[in-house]
């Protein structure tokens, strides 16, 4: 089942394309991957398919919506986490999740049960009275993913998620999101950490708005460097230099 599908999508902020003609699906439970450097186009492409800005031309729909006619339809079937950390510092853990239940309307009773899966899920039981400024980054982190999932979206759409945290916390952090893959929600992340790209089921590498590559990890590692062993890290060098030919 096709949960995000997108043709031809292109974003232009005056002269200055950030999304140039981008196609792809994603299907029902997968975690996709966006790869790129910064100013690629990875942000840009989540706002539009969130419902935060119109595309320029093109068409996408996520979760069966279209992200022209259906922008708020779309916003309450997913949860989105952008790289910045947007929970109240000056609130406590439970504090900004009871804050986020409100936002999505859950009733009392769903509340409470919700609360109780986020706290054990994101590993902060005993820390709902813990001012969520004094978090370290890694917590902060699951708090955010939690307070994101609190209604249960069909759909997670994670920008740079971890930029900010160390490995260790970086590697948990993806434990969470194999866990509600393994649920059915489907992942959609970006990321410019290859370790992290890795552990995609499907990935995409975006350069200048532009995607010049697409497949598993492994598809992608023969298919650029002929070795299912090699690193992503090679794909996208040697994807970019390809690009690059090409545009001469």
């Amino acid at each position: 089942m096709i949960c995000i599908e997108v043709n031809q999508l292109t974003k232009q902020f005056g002269r200055f394309t950030a999304v140039n003609n981008v196609s792809f699906k994603v299907e029902k439970g997968e975690i996709f991957g966006f790869l790129g450097p910064n100013g690629a186009g990875k942000s840009t492409t989540i706002r539009m398919l969130c419902g935060i800005i119109r595309p320029t031309s093109g068409s996408a729909s996520v979760g069966g919506y279209g992200i022209d006619s259906f922008p708020e339809d779309i916003k309450r079937i997913i949860g989105y986490m952008s790289q910045k950390f947007t929970l109240y510092q000056d609130l406590t853990v439970e504090e900004n999740i009871d804050f986020y239940s409100g936002i999505h309307r859950l009733p009392s009773k769903l509340k409470t049960e919700r609360k109780r899966w986020v706290l054990k899920m994101a590993g902060l039981m005993g820390r709902e009275t813990t001012l969520t400024r004094n978090l370290s980054g890694g917590w902060k982190q699951r708090l955010s993913l939690g307070c994101a999932i609190l209604h249960q979206p069909d759909i997670l759409f994670l920008d740079e998620p971890t930029a900010s945290v160390d490995p260790a916390s970086r590697r948990d952090f993806w434990d969470l999101i194999y866990d509600l893959s393994d649920l059915g929600t489907t992942v959609f992340v970006t990321s410019h950490y290859m370790d992290e790209v890795e552990r995609c089921h499907r990935i995409a590498i975006i350069y200048n708005g532009k995607i010049i590559a697409s497949g598993s990890p492994k598809k992608l590692k023969v298919q650029y460097t002929g070795n299912s062993e090699s690193s992503l890290e090679d794909v996208f060098i040697s994807a970019i230099k390809r690009e690059k030919e090409n545009e001469k």
